[in-house]
């Protein structure tokens, strides 16, 4: 009797096969993403209407052969979001010896800011009033640590109320898979109280160390738990 060989896939491998076109209609932003679920069995093949045309027929067998191998890539331990139950690429927490991981805001208020400020304010996007220290003012932009409401709320302090403001950067060291710069990547900020996922661009890497940009509460792809 002779051993058959097992190969290991990644999502790569089915990648490969899939269209390619990017176009949403099976659920996920990308077909990276939609390989990565139907290597999990997040999702069926099924979902992309593109493999059943006549000119995908070749890559649609190759596929079914592929999904069908005993031994798939084993799964990581996945980073579900409690709030809205999506999944994140990983956790990004706080740099070494700060309180929270970074976050650039865009204040909408006039008000004069200065390092060392206490701000309260309201992510666009968000339910939740955030208290933060100012580490950072340069032409209008702030770069913050959180430091409540958790802990601050049942305290006497002096604090600006700034209201609403656009959150257009993180910087943290990720706890996960380490994306590449330019990627599209779902993160959840290690100190957000609602364990919300969040999405961006990755536009700086050293090492585990990353800044974020292009930030969105938005995530474009179906919940892990199931289709809503």
């Amino acid at each position: 009797m002779t051993n058959k060989s097992k190969s290991t896939h990644s999502r790569r491998d089915v990648e490969k096969l899939l269209p390619g076109y990017n176009c949403g209609i099976c659920g996920y932003a990308r077909c990276d993403e939609f390989a990565g679920a139907l290597l999990k069995k997040h999702a069926t093949l099924e979902k992309c209407r593109f493999m059943f045309q006549e000119l995908f027929a070749d890559n649609l067998q190759d596929m079914e052969v592929l999904l069908k191998e005993e031994q798939i890539i084993p799964e990581d331990e996945t980073i579900i979001g409690l709030l809205d139950g999506y999944e994140a690429d990983f956790v990004l927490k706080p740099l070494p010896q700060e309180k929270s991981c970074r976050e650039v805001l865009f204040p909408f208020s006039r008000a004069e800011l200065k390092e060392g400020d206490i701000i309260r304010y309201r992510p666009l996007g968000c339910p939740i009033t955030h208290f933060a220290e100012i580490l950072e003012e340069s032409h209008g932009l702030i770069t913050v640590h959180l430091v409540g409401p958790c802990h601050r709320l049942d305290q006497a302090f002096d604090y600006q109320d700034i209201g609403v403001c656009m959150v257009g950067g993180f910087e943290g060291m990720i706890d996960g898979k380490l994306p590449a710069v330019g990627d599209t990547i779902r993160f959840l900020p290690h100190h957000c109280m609602m364990q919300k996922v969040h999405s961006g661009v990755v536009v700086q890497l050293e090492g585990k160390r990353v800044i974020i940009e292009g930030i969105d509460l938005k995530v474009w792809a179906p919940p892990i738990k199931g289709e809503r």
